[in-house]
Formats: structure tokens, sequence, C-alpha cells
């Protein structure tokens, strides 16, 4: 099997689970480990109250832009990162979405779908296991990384610059 093959078949999609990994770990246990027993007892709870977890989302935020308008009106270094950090934790996304596409003619909206849909799963799961709250900005901030990395994909493909993978 030729190198290009092996890295393209197994490789990429390897780091893209271990990616997919952190990516999970970051977002719904960066307050600790990751405790089974623990998502279990937070499960149980949610399934025999409902009311709990829509409790929760009361505590969320349904207005765009306002946690983001909040933080650059008056930022804290806390704030600051969750801001950035929302939007670089999606760029690595946006791009092994183009280099795992079959025919690498992914559209732009096809990431935007997808980098939608992977943050709303988190943000859902945040509150469904009670390890955080809903924000519409963190949607907002993290298919934003999605699409930028979806454009630095393409700028370096397209300006002859992609050091890679021949044939990605």
């Amino acid at each position: 099997m030729k190198l290009t093959k092996l890295l393209n078949r197994i490789v990429v999609p390897g780091l893209f689970a271990l990616y997919m990994f952190t990516l999970f770990r970051i977002i719904l246990f960066k307050y600790g480990s990751i405790d089974m027993d623990f998502l279990w007892y937070r499960l149980q709870k949610n399934l025999e109250k409902p009311e709990y977890s829509m409790h929760r989302m009361l505590y969320g935020n349904f207005i765009p832009f306002k946690t983001i308008s909040d933080t650059v009106l008056s930022p804290s270094s806390h704030e600051v990162i969750n801001l950035f950090g929302n939007i670089l934790a999606f760029i690595p996304y946006g791009i092994f979405i183009v280099i795992l596409s079959k025919s690498k003619m992914i559209s732009l909206s096809g990431v935007f779908i997808r980098s939608l849909g992977i943050s709303l799963l988190l943000e859902c799961l945040q509150v469904f296991f009670s390890i955080g709250n809903f924000d519409v900005d963190d949607l907002i901030l993290n298919t934003s990384g999605g699409l930028l990395g979806y454009g630095i994909f393409w700028f370096f493909r397209l300006n002859g610059k992609y050091v890679g993978i021949k044939q990605l």
C-alpha cells in the first residue's frame, strides 16, 4: 500500500477521531475527568425529572451575540479565552471535513451545516447532562471556527502552498 493511501485511509481518520475525542473532552469535561458514574447519575436524574433540564435551559443564552458583545464591552481573561477558544477549537473540524470528504468538493454550506450540527449536539449534551449551559453564541463561534478552517484549507490549497499529503 502506498504511503499516500495509508495516510488517507488510516492516519487522517485516526487523527480526526483523536481530534473529536479531544473536542468532546474539552467542551463537555472541562471541569474534571471523564466520570461515567457521574454522567450516568446525571442522565438518570434528567430522565426521571425532565423539568430539571428545562429549568437549566432558563439559565442559557438564546440571544444571538449577547455573550460576544458582553465580552467585547467588558472583557475578562476567562471570557476572552472562551471567545477565541470556541473559534480555535473548531478550525480543525472545518479542515478535517474537507480532507475526509471523498470528492473534496464539499461546499461552504455543507461545512456550515456540519459545524452547526456538531456544535448544537455539544451544547445540548451540556444541558442534558447538567454540565454546562446552552449558549447560542457558542453555536455562532464554533460554526465560525469550522468555516474559518474550511477557508484556511482552500486558501492554502488554491495558492499552491498546501503542505501535506499529495492527492488529499
